[in-house]
């Protein structure tokens, strides 16, 4: 055996019971320290630090029973070099073997030289001789002292926890031991951050194949003091959220456990899991979120969609003459803004689980031809669904339910309910080959007969229920990527698709916008609400996907029936600012969800949305960073400044007020990256007559109650310039061919917008686009982009396009058109 491990480049082999140096199984990077111990553990720690952040074993949950690594009689260690995500890497493969009647456990955790960072994963390695049953596999199973040792007192900590859905729970951070339960729970990732020394402990999911990432850090109290007692990572199925949600009051019978079959000779692998230990917590975030994007092929390149939505509006009102009246506004005021977008809610269908039947009360006409009139008015049509929803009344429900997720007595499980009791749900099979031709006629119905270009794809969080699918073995993060998939598959690349209630992960690479906080309305208190989650977050944006951080409101519209989003009171002027405010720092969408002709006597009100420095900052399309995510002062209750750097020249400081008294904030110039000492000009972007002064390397902010100051800096001694542009352009094509042109700026000097002239008389906006020339010829194509200073810089390429358009008709080169 050891012939053979050597062969593999085994640097230290170990066997219970006997000591080998920590030397032999420790990699020492520049940014962070991970070992394996003498006992199997692994540990992680920061350089030049004796004390580890953390030390952790492995675990799995088999037929029924938990079976942990030191159970085990002995366990064998390989080290060699590899590449992984981040570059070069020391890898350890520690395996676990000889408990009667368990398979072995394996882990593999790679340790990066270059950056702060190591992944693991866990494999269940079915050496018994029969099948076995896997419920879960841990990848971290810790306990009381070696646990988050950041270099203070636990007392300091802060706790940042995903959530199972954007808002399933609301999101919030927590100091530690103020969770509910004594348990900080995260779906995804989770941040430890001690506010005294600064340091920090990361772990997220890399993947999400199989298993959802439940993290779950148990806190208790040790004379008066918060102290953290236990810490577990489990790649494992939904049922535990869903108990919670859509679940909630469901039986045991139809609660059911993800269990995976495992056959002789066969394994089950874990999630990936990244671990990183370090004093910059916004760089593992963000390093994070750009693995995310790597690994996913991550569907970023959508532009910042500016529109209208009805749901905050009118919820379940919305008929066929508002509809048509909102349109016309939006066209009227707001088109020559940006804003295109028309977003139809729920509402307009008969029955979730029946999108391409509206509903008649409503809509008389149907929904295609005022789809039409929209695109009339030179909107985008967007519609709302959930697509993996049925309710009992939906032709789906009634016709089929052998397309249902189903339980051990092959009866469709009943997951919860429209809205107050009404309206029973079910969740659909996507495995099932029925529920699958459904899926894609209603979707290519949408776009290719409704002419939307814009879906979102809602409570997915409740429908991802663990059961008996058509395809067994399936888990409910698989079965939600297979319908997304179809759905994709429907509706083509270029329609943009919106997830909306669901994981942040499992989407990623198949939707092209995500929500990331909870649902908003008309009160100051939503706004603050969902700041939160957009804060939390905000490193998603543009790595994940777009952001979209559901409408903002600014008008006085009261809506009396619907109290629940706050529809008794309308909004300030400040709790309008602030609203808008927050949609912007998310640097994604900007959807209104007002009344729009209830604006036409509330010009002040009109003018936020027509702000442009607002809409600048979306059309920018980078998310402001909170710069006090994990810092923020315990007498503004959550984070409160936003910091966006827009241009070498320029850039968007966002404070609010989320309190009940006003606040002052002395923020220092060093803090945002800007020298002491600079001459910089700084505006309050609702009020351009009024100036701030900045002390010597100081800004006094002062804010009213439930308020938002944002300032425009521009820094005198850099001129405006125009934005530095890369094109990039086909040297040749066919005529009638499709092709591609794109242009890149830097962050340093962007671009706010692209303006194309084709040469042949077309021209065309935006970053990316696509065209075909018609004749044959040498065209030249320029480019105008525009920079925040509204500077342009010019650009020009020739593009060779050669052959002629077939006139001759020819049978044998005709296909028939399969949507």
């Amino acid at each position: 055996m050891h012939r053979s491990l050597l062969n593999r480049g085994l640097l230290g082999v170990m066997l219970a019971g006997l000591v080998f140096p920590a030397c032999c199984l420790q990699a020492q990077s520049t940014s962070l320290r991970v070992e394996v111990q003498p006992n199997g553990a692994y540990s992680i720690g920061v350089p030049g630090s004796t004390q580890d952040v953390l030390t952790a074993n492995v675990a799995a949950k088999i037929n029924g029973r938990w079976v942990y690594a030191p159970d085990y009689p002995r366990h064998t260690a390989t080290h060699s070099s590899t590449h992984g995500y981040l570059g070069a890497a020391d890898e350890w493969e520690v395996t676990y073997s000889g408990l009667a009647g368990e398979p072995n456990l394996v882990y593999r955790l790679r340790a990066y030289r270059n950056a702060p960072f190591a992944d693991l994963k866990v494999i269940v390695d079915n050496t018994t001789g029969k099948a076995i049953q896997v419920q879960s596999i841990r990848e971290v199973e810790a306990s009381k002292n070696s646990i988050a040792n950041l270099g203070a007192a636990p007392s300091s900590d802060r706790v940042l926890s995903d959530s199972f859905s954007e808002d399933r729970p609301a999101m919030q951070i927590h100091n530690l031991g103020d969770a509910a339960n004594h348990m900080d729970r995260a779906v995804g990732s989770q941040l430890i951050y001690n506010r005294q020394s600064r340091e920090s402990l990361f772990l997220g999911a890399l993947t999400s194949q199989r298993f959802l990432t439940v993290l779950r850090l148990h806190t208790s109290t040790i004379g008066g003091a918060p102290t953290i007692s236990h810490y577990e990572v489990d790649s494992t199925g939904t049922t535990e959220l869903e108990k919670e949600n859509s679940l909630q009051n469901s039986p045991a019978k139809d609660q059911i456990e993800l269990s995976l079959p495992v056959a002789p000779g066969q394994s089950l692998a874990s999630e990936t899991l990244l671990l990183g230990a370090s004093k910059d917590y916004h760089n593992q975030l963000e390093t994070y979120g750009s693995l995310i994007k790597r690994i996913h092929h991550a569907r970023v390149s959508a532009p910042p969609l500016m529109g209208w939505w009805s749901w905050t509006a009118y919820y379940f009102g919305l008929d066929q003459g508002t509809a048509l009246t909102n349109a016309e506004w939006e066209s009227e005021h707001l088109k020559q803004y940006g804003y295109n977008i028309f977003h139809i809610d729920e509402g307009y269908q008969y029955a979730r689980g029946e999108y391409i039947t509206p509903n008649a009360t409503l809509f008389p006409a149907g929904l295609t031809p005022m789809e039409y009139e929209v695109r009339g008015l030179g909107l985008v049509p967007g519609i709302w669904t959930a697509p993996f929803e049925v309710s009992v009344r939906s032709w789906v429900y009634q016709k089929h339910p052998d397309w249902l997720i189903k339980n051990a007595q092959g009866q469709p499980i009943p997951a919860g309910n429209v809205v107050d009791g009404k309206d029973q749900l079910y969740m659909l099979d996507t495995t099932n080959p029925g529920a699958q031709a459904y899926l894609h006629k209603t979707y290519s119905t949408l776009v290719h007969t409704w002419d939307i270009h814009y879906i979102k794809l809602d409570f997915m969080d409740d429908s991802a229920i663990e059961g008996y699918y058509y395809r067994p073995h399936t888990t409910a993060m698989e079965a939600q990527r297979i319908g997304l998939q179809i759905i994709r598959g429907a509706v083509g690349n270029h329609v943009y698709l919106d997830k909306d209630g669901s994981v942040m992960l499992n989407p990623v690479g198949l939707v092209d916008y995500g929500r990331i906080s909870q649902d908003t309305g008309h009160t100051f208190g939503s706004s603050r609400d969902a700041a939160t989650g957009i804060a939390a977050r905000y490193y998603m944006d543009r790595n994940f996907f777009v952001s979209d951080p559901d409408a903002f409101t600014v008008s006085t519209q009261v809506i009396k029936d619907q109290d629940w989003h706050g529809g008794q009171k309308g909004l300030t002027k400040n709790a309008a600012q602030v609203s808008i405010s927050l949609a912007a720092v998310s640097g994604g969408m900007l959807e209104i969800g007002d009344n729009l002709p209830s604006l036409e006597d509330e010009p002040q009100r009109q003018a936020l949305i027509e702000n442009r420095d607002l809409i600048d900052m979306v059309k920018l399309g980078k998310a402001s960073v909170p710069l006090d995510l994990m810092s923020y002062a315990p007498s503004d209750q959550q984070p409160s400044i936003f910091y966006l750097k827009e241009s070498k020249r320029q850039s968007i400081l966002t404070v609010f007020n989320w309190t009940e008294h006003p606040t002052k904030h002395s923020i220092r110039l060093a803090d945002l990256g800007l020298a002491a000492n600079g001459q910089y000009e700084i505006t309050n972007i609702f009020d351009h007559k009024s100036a701030v002064e900045p002390s010597p390397g100081m800004l006094q902010v002062d804010l009213a109650k439930h308020s938002v100051s944002v300032l425009k800096i521009v820094n005198q001694t850099i001129p405006a310039s125009a934005p530095d542009v890369t094109l990039h352009c086909p040297a040749s094509g066919a005529t009638g061919a499709t092709l591609s042109l794109s242009a890149q700026t830097t962050s340093s000097d962007p671009a706010l917008s692209f303006a194309w002239s084709l040469g042949d008389g077309v021209q065309q906006q935006g970053a990316q686009i696509r065209h075909a020339w018609t004749e044959p010829g040498d065209y030249q194509v320029h480019l105008t982009a525009t920079s925040l200073d509204d500077v342009s810089a010019e650009k020009s390429c020739t593009v060779h396009v050669s052959g002629r358009i077939s006139t001759v008709f020819d049978p044998a080169k005709i296909k028939r058109y399969k949507p």
